[in-house]
């Protein structure tokens, strides 16, 4: 059973990795738009930014509805973060104890 397992766990941490990373693009994005350093009138960007939104927006979605209003400061990436943190060290323990 853990010849199966432990690949698997491996590669939800690997997907976790890589969902933090697209998190990060878009706190990014969103602050290059916000200050006008990126035109979103560009197609190539304007996909990019449409692609991390719709990956990224319906975690958020979730969160925000839970965090309070904090006016202008959106903490929704950084508590996604924590959780998809949390969840990484839940699977690294269990890969422990398999092994």
């Amino acid at each position: 059973m853990d010849v199966i397992l432990v690949p698997l766990l491996h590669l939800i941490i690997k997907a976790i990795d890589l969902y933090m990373i697209v998190v990060i693009a878009a706190v990014i994005m969103s602050w290059l738009v916000s200050f006008g350093m990126v035109n979103t009138s560009n197609r190539i960007v304007y996909a990019i930014g449409d692609f991390i939104y719709r990956i990224t927006e319906p975690a958020f979605r979730q969160l925000r509805n839970i965090l309070p209003n904090l006016g202008g400061i959106d903490i929704a990436p950084i508590a996604l973060m924590l959780i998809l943190w949390a969840i990484q060290e839940v699977l690294a323990r269990l890969i422990l104890r398999i092994v």
